[in-house]
C-alpha cells in the first residue's frame, strides 16, 4: 500500500482525496435531515411517542455536535487519517444497526452511534483538507467545493428521504450509507498519509462529557416541556441541570492543564465572531428544514416523494449563493459579503413564514426558498472560511470540529426551541410565529458580524497563522 504525506500530494491525488472526503461530508450531512421526511412512517413502524420521535432527529444531532470538540481534539494528537477512518467504519456500523432496528429504542440507540462516528470523522475530514491545501487561494476552493457538497448533501437528504420511504422503505434511509463508507474505507489510505500535532498530550474526557450533557439535558428539556408546558418540574429541572453542566465545564477548561479548546485558541476575533453567527444561523434553518417538511406534508397534503421533490430547489439556490459568495467577498471583502447574505436569508425566512394552506407551489413556496437559500449559500462558504481563519498543523483539527460542533449544537437547540414555540400555537400560526423569530435569529447574526467583525484586508482571513 502506497501513502503519501498530506503535506505535499500530488495533483491527481489531492483532488481523489477532496472527491473521498466530500461523498463522506455528503453521507453525514445527509444524515443530520434524512429521516424528516420518514419520520411519520418509522412512527407507525415502530409504535414512538412523539417525543420519543423527536431523539430520532436530536440524537444523531446532539451527539455528532457533543463529541466534536473530543475528536476534533483526538484527531490532531492521535493522527487525522487514523480518526476519519474509525469514524467512518463506527458510522457504517450504525446505519446497518438502524436499517435493522425493531424497536424504538434501538434506533435512537443507532442514532447515537451513527452521531458519535460522524463526530470522529468530520472534524479529521476538514482538517485533513485543509493541510492538503496550504495555499490561501486552493484552500479558499476546497473549502467552498466541500463546504457545497455538506450543503447538498444536508438538502438532498429530504427528497432522497422521500423517494426511498416512498418507493421502497425508510430502512434504506439508513442502508444507503454503507456503499459509501465502504469506498472511503477502501480508498483513503491508499492516498493520504497520517499528520498528527507535536506530542501526545492526556485527552480531556471531562470537558467532553460536560459540554455533550449540557445541550442533551437542554434539549430533553425543551422537548419536554413542548408536550408537559413551561414550568413544569421535569422540563425545568432538565433546563436547570444543563447550565450548571454549562458553568462547570467552563470551570474545568479555565483549571485543566489540556483544555479541549484552549481559551487562546477562542480569544481571536474573526474565530469567535463566526462561530457565534454560526450558532445563530444554525439555529435557524435547522427548525427551518424541519418545519417547513411539516407544513408542506401536514399543511399543503403533499406525499413524502413530493415534498421531498418540493425542496429539491433550496440545493440549487445554495449552490448559486456559494458562486456569488467568492465574487462578494473577493470585491466587497468577507464582513460585507457575510452581512448581506445573513439579510438575504433573513428576508427569505420571513417570505417562508408567510406560506399557508391556500398558497401553490409556483407562486407560494418556490420564491421564499430561492430567496432562503440563495442568502444561505452566500453565508456558508464565509463563515467557514471566517471561523477557520489561523489554524495551522497544530490546531487544524480543533479548529474545523469548533465549527462542526457550533453548527449541530446550534442546530439541535433551534430544533428544540422553535418547534416547541411552533407547537404551542398550532399548524399555521406555528409555522408562521416560528419562521418570525428564525427570520430575527439571522437578522441578529448579520448584527453580530457588523458590530464585531472587523473589515481586515481580505488576505488576512485567509493566510493570518497567528492565533
Amino acid at each position: 500500500m502506497t501513502s503519501i504525506s498530506t503535506a505535499d500530494p500530488g495533483t491527481a491525488r489531492r483532488r481523489t482525496v477532496l472527491i473521498v472526503l466530500c461523498l463522506v461530508q455528503f453521507m453525514l450531512n445527509l444524515d443530520d435531515n434524512v429521516v424528516s421526511v420518514a419520520l411519520p412512517t418509522v412512527r407507525a413502524d415502530l409504535g414512538f411517542t412523539t417525543a420519543g420521535l423527536a431523539w430520532v432527529v436530536n440524537g444523531y444531532i446532539l451527539a455528532f455536535g457533543g463529541f466534536l470538540l473530543l475528536f476534533g481534539r483526538v484527531a490532531d494528537l492521535l493522527g487525522r487519517r487514523r480518526v476519519f477512518l474509525g469514524g467512518v467504519a463506527l458510522f457504517g456500523v450504525a446505519s446497518v444497526l438502524c436499517g435493522l432496528a425493531q424497536e424504538p429504542w434501538q434506533l435512537v440507540a443507532g442514532r447515537f452511534v451513527q452521531g458519535t462516528g460522524a463526530a470522529m470523522a468530520s472534524p479529521a475530514a476538514l482538517a485533513l483538507l485543509t493541510l492538503l491545501y496550504p495555499s490561501a487561494r486552493e484552500r479558499a476552493a476546497a473549502i467552498g467545493i466541500w463546504g457545497a457538497t455538506a450543503a447538498v448533501g444536508a438538502t438532498s437528504g429530504l427528497v432522497i428521504s422521500g423517494a426511498l420511504t416512498g418507493f421502497a422503505s425508510w430502512r434504506w434511509v439508513f442502508l444507503i450509507n454503507v456503499p459509501v463508507v465502504v469506498l472511503a474505507l477502501v480508498l483513503l489510505p491508499r492516498l493520504v498519509g497520517e499528520s498528527r500535532s507535536g506530542p501526545r498530550v492526556r485527552v480531556d474526557i471531562a470537558g467532553a462529557a460536560l459540554i455533550t450533557g449540557a445541550p442533551v439535558l437542554l434539549v430533553y428539556g425543551l422537548l419536554r416541556a413542548s408536550e408537559t408546558g413551561w414550568g413544569e418540574v421535569g422540563s425545568t429541572m432538565a433546563m436547570v441541570g444543563a447550565a450548571l453542566l454549562a458553568v462547570v465545564f467552563v470551570i474545568v477548561e479555565r483549571r485543566t492543564g489540556e483544555p479541549l479548546v484552549p481559551l487562546s485558541f477562542l480569544a481571536f476575533r474573526p474565530r469567535a465572531v463566526a462561530n457565534g453567527a454560526t450558532l445563530l444561523f444554525s439555529a435557524a434553518f435547522y427548525a427551518m428544514a424541519f418545519l417547513l417538511m411539516l407544513q408542506l406534508q401536514t399543511v399543503l397534503g403533499y406525499r413524502p416523494f413530493t415534498a421531498g421533490l418540493a425542496y429539491l430547489p433550496f440545493g440549487a439556490g445554495i449552490l448559486v449563493g456559494m458562486w456569488l459568495s467568492s465574487r462578494a467577498v473577493h470585491r466587497l471583502g468577507i464582513r460585507a459579503a457575510l452581512i448581506i447574505g445573513l439579510l438575504i436569508s433573513a428576508a427569505g425566512l420571513l417570505l417562508m413564514s408567510g406560506i399557508d394552506g391556500h398558497d401553490g407551489y409556483v407562486f407560494g413556496v418556490l420564491p421564499a426558498l430561492l430567496v432562503t437559500s440563495l442568502g444561505c449559500g452566500m453565508s456558508l462558504p464565509a463563515l467557514t472560511v471566517t471561523a477557520l481563519t489561523g489554524t495551522t498543523e497544530d490546531n487544524a483539527g480543533i479548529g474545523s470540529a469548533v465549527l462542526s460542533s457550533v453548527q449541530q449544537l446550534g442546530g439541535a437547540l433551534g430544533l428544540a426551541i422553535l418547534v416547541t414555540l411552533a407547537t404551542r400555537r398550532g399548524d399555521i400560526e406555528g409555522f408562521s410565529y416560528a419562521l418570525t423569530i428564525a427570520a430575527a435569529i439571522v437578522g441578529l447574526a448579520a448584527a453580530l458580524i457588523a458590530a464585531m467583525l472587523r473589515a481586515r484586508p481580505r488576505e488576512e482571513f485567509s493566510v493570518r497563522t497567528g492565533g
